[in-house]
């Protein structure tokens, strides 16, 4: 996962506990081995990353819902 923008909800170190929580991994930076990208307000680079290299974006809605116990 990497975490980009402004999250609303959570912080990004609960996000980011979230992540851990269930298994996963957080970076700082997008990959082509980057499975996820959490995208919250003014996201930029790390966002237009993803999109270009086919990266999965998540809105903070999906990745809520998606990482709820």
């Amino acid at each position: 996962f990497v975490l980009t923008g402004t999250l609303s909800t959570l912080t990004r170190d609960e996000a980011a506990e979230r992540i851990r929580a269930h298994g996963g991994k957080v970076h700082s930076s997008v990959s082509k081995n980057t499975d996820f990208v959490v995208a919250g307000a003014r996201a930029g680079s790390k966002l237009d990353a993803a999109r270009a290299l086919g990266v999965r974006v998540l809105s903070e809605a999906e990745f809520v819902s998606m990482t709820q116990s």
